[in-house]
C-alpha cells in the first residue's frame, strides 16, 4: 500500500474490526474480514473518486466482505442460549476503548448505544438474522446510516432495505431480553457489583463452590462456546466448581470484555510449576448478582494483553 492510503486506512482499522465483529460475532473472523476489506479497498483505490467519505467507503467494503463470509456459514435458527452460537468470542474492553476514547459524558447517547450493541446478548441475537437483515440493522441502528446508503451497500432498493430493517428489528425483539428490546444501554457495573465479582474470584481461587454460588442468582446460567453445553441453576453449576477444584490450583485476573466484568483463569495442575492460561469467564450482572457466565477458552488471552503463564508465588 502507498503510505498515504495505508495511513488513512489504518486510522479506521480498529472501528472496522468492531463493525466486522458485530456482523460475525467472532474476534478472529473479524480480523480476517478487516484484512480482506483493506485489501479490496487497496485494489479499488483508483475507483474512489473522493466525492464521499473515505470512512463510509471502507465500511461499505467491510460490510460486503462480511456478507460474503456469512453466506458460507451455517445459520442459527434460534437463540435460546449462547450455546447455539459456537463461533461467539469475547472482545477486550481495552481494544474497544481505542474506538471510543474520552469520557462518556462527551457523547452519552452514541456511546450508550454502542455499549449495548457490543454486548454478548446483542451479538448472539444478531446471529439469528439473515445476513442482509443483519447488515441493515447494524447500518441503521448502530452506525446511523441513511436508508439510501444501506440500499446502495446491499445493492437493493430503499424500500427493500427498509423492509429488511423492520423484519430485523422485530426478530431482535423476540430474542433479546425484554428490558433491552429497544437497545437501551447496559449500565456500567456498580461498585457493589464489582465487589461481588471480586468475591467470586476469591471463592474460585479458594475452590469454595458455596461462596462462589452465594454471589449468583439462583437461576444462574453458564455456557461454554464453542461447546453446546448449557447449565441452568446453581444446583447444576456447583458440581462444575467441585470438578475445578480437583483439577489443581487456580489464579484469576480481573479483566473486562464486551463492557462487562470478566475473569481470566490460570490453572496449575498437580506437579506443574506454573499457572497456565485456561479460560475466560465473562459475567453479566443483574439485580446485584451474577446472572450469567459465558466461559471461553484461552485463545484470545494475547488480545487481552494477558500472559500465557503466571509464575508460582510464595503464597500459591
Amino acid at each position: 500500500m502507498s503510505s498515504d492510503f495505508e495511513e488513512s486506512a489504518q486510522r479506521y482499522r480498529r472501528e472496522l474490526h468492531v463493525h466486522c465483529y458485530r456482523m460475525l460475532a467472532s474476534f478472529d473472523e473479524a480480523e480476517d474480514a478487516v484484512q480482506e476489506a483493506l485489501l479490496r479497498a487497496w485494489r479499488a483505490r483508483d475507483r474512489f473518486d473522493g466525492s464521499g467519505q473515505f470512512r463510509a467507503w471502507l465500511y461499505k467494503i467491510a460490510t460486503n466482505v462480511c456478507l460474503d463470509m456469512l453466506r458460507s456459514r451455517k445459520s442459527v435458527s434460534k437463540m435460546t442460549s449462547f450455546a447455539e452460537v459456537p463461533w461467539l468470542q469475547p472482545y477486550p474492553d481495552t481494544l474497544l476503548d481505542e474506538v471510543l476514547p474520552g469520557p462518556e459524558e462527551d457523547q452519552p447517547e452514541e456511546i450508550a448505544v454502542r455499549r449495548e450493541t457490543i454486548s454478548l446478548a446483542f451479538l448472539a441475537a444478531l446471529q439469528v438474522l439473515p445476513p442482509r437483515q443483519r447488515a441493515a440493522l447494524i447500518a441503521r441502528d448502530v452506525l446511523g446510516w441513511r436508508a439510501s446508503e444501506v440500499a446502495e451497500t446491499l445493492g437493493t432498493s430503499v424500500a427493500a432495505a427498509n423492509s429488511a430493517l423492520q423484519r430485523a428489528r422485530a426478530t431482535m425483539q423476540q430474542h433479546l431480553p425484554s428490558q433491552r428490546a429497544s437497545w437501551t444501554p447496559i449500565a456500567s457495573p456498580s461498585a457493589e457489583e464489582m465487589a461481588l465479582v471480586a468475591e467470586f474470584i476469591a471463592a474460585h481461587e479458594r475452590a469454595d463452590a458455596a461462596a462462589a454460588m452465594a454471589v449468583a442468582v439462583r437461576d444462574l446460567r453458564v455456557t461454554m462456546p464453542p461447546q453446546p453445553m448449557c447449565f441452568d441453576g446453581v444446583e447444576s453449576i456447583a458440581p462444575l466448581m467441585a470438578r475445578a477444584a480437583e483439577m489443581g490450583t487456580w489464579r484469576l485476573v480481573p479483566v473486562r470484555a464486551n463492557r462487562m466484568p470478566a475473569a481470566a483463569s490460570y490453572l496449575r495442575r498437580p506437579g506443574d510449576t506454573v499457572f497456565r492460561a485456561f479460560k475466560l469467564d465473562v459475567m453479566r450482572m443483574a439485580d446485584g448478582a451474577i446472572a450469567e457466565i459465558t466461559t471461553f477458552g484461552a485463545g484470545l488471552f494475547p488480545a487481552f494483553g494477558l500472559d500465557q503463564v503466571l509464575s508460582v508465588t510464595t503464597d500459591a
